[in-house]
């Protein structure tokens, strides 16, 4: 895994109660690709990951906060799990727009875990296929999406996964998709 996404801008999408490992792997996955990243989030300074929601692990530097950066900005999106994290994103009309923006780019986006909740919020599973953390596949259903139990889905340019133990495939995949873009 060197060089296939080369000259790639990579945004990753968290705040504060993001899953630590969630966070980490991918973006470690992507660098190692070649691409290069930035961690967006709500505010300056720092987000503080957790391990399994409850735990405090790693203090994260934010680059850039969402309200100033456009899809435009980045060739793709990682979205990171957490329940905190998840649920206070899905809630920033901001992370929405750029979200939806981002889908109307087509541009290839990852979600794990929990990270589909911001996809219902912004409307974007109706008639797709993904796979999430156990507890949101009502809400997808709901919003008109098909879950399954899968360790990682590819829809389109959608790319969904179901919880950390999912990463080695999770982050393969993402690294192909994000490469064929």
């Amino acid at each position: 895994m060197s060089g296939e996404l080369q000259g790639l801008r990579i945004a990753v999408l968290a705040t504060d109660g993001v899953e630590e490992v969630e966070l980490v792997e991918p973006r470690k996955a992507v660098e190692a690709a070649g691409a290069t990243t930035e961690l967006v989030s709500l505010a300056d300074g720092d987000i503080q990951a957790m391990n399994s929601d409850i735990e405090p692990a790693g203090k994260h530097p934010v680059d850039r906060v969402v309200s100033e950066v456009s899809a435009s900005d980045y060739d793709a999106l990682i979205m990171p799990g957490g329940t905190v994290n998840a649920d206070r994103l899905r809630l920033d009309d901001k992370v929405l727009t750029f979200v939806r923006d981002t889908f109307a780019a087509d541009h290839p986006v990852a979600a794990i875990c929990h990270a589909p909740w911001t996809l219902v919020e912004a409307d974007l599973v109706q008639g797709r296929t993904l796979t999430s953390f156990p507890s949101l596949r009502t809400d997808i259903r709901n919003a008109g999406g098909t879950a399954v139990d899968e360790e990682v889905v590819t829809d389109g340019r959608l790319t969904t996964s179901r919880d950390p133990d999912d990463l080695p495939a999770f982050c393969a995949r993402i690294v192909q998709e994000f490469a064929a873009k």
